[in-house]
């Protein structure tokens, strides 16, 4: 029987996905649990524990919609996490920053529609303010959407083509 090899793909970064998902997780428990709802507990002259529900998306987005918007919102990171889970199967082992990306994408994502379909509102308690100036509250979900998602930017500009000359 002839053995073909089978080339690595980005799943192999699900690991990271699933340490996004258990700090996020654990990081949202503590907070609803230690944290008095919307009273800051200052930790620098800049940073802030702030316990904060968000029904929309990101920053704040629909909000105030009545309710749908959860549906919305559920059906759209379903959909996001099973086309993640696509492109990181098709998608190589190597370079690393594109399956790293991708796998802290799926992971915010998960963490964040975990918080919509259980609590009808994502947990948000990190709190960034300068100057009378605040930045909206944001969980560990949202920091490893942004830092993929500056990931999937890199791989863009200079991962090389598609072709692979990654």
């Amino acid at each position: 029987m002839t053995h073909i090899p089978v080339k690595a793909s980005a799943l192999r970064w699900l690991w990271i996905t699933l340490l996004v998902i258990l700090l996020d997780l654990g990081s949202k428990y503590l907070a609803d649990t230690l944290l008095e709802y919307a009273y800051p507990v200052p930790l620098l002259p800049v940073f802030d524990l702030t316990l904060l529900y968000n029904k929309g998306a990101a920053f704040s987005f629909l909000s105030s919609a009545g309710g749908w918007q959860r549906w919305l919102f559920i059906l759209i990171a379903c959909g996001v996490s099973a086309l993640l889970l696509v492109w990181m199967r098709r998608t190589p082992a190597s370079p690393w920053w594109l399956g790293v990306g991708l796998a802290l994408l799926l992971g915010g994502a998960v963490g964040n529609l975990y918080d919509r379909i259980v609590h009808g509102h994502v947990v948000d308690f990190i709190s960034l303010h300068y100057a009378g100036w605040y930045f909206p509250a944001f969980n560990l979900a949202d920091s490893a959407i942004t830092l993929g998602a500056g990931l999937l930017v890199f791989d863009m500009l200079f991962g090389g083509n598609a072709a692979g000359d990654k």
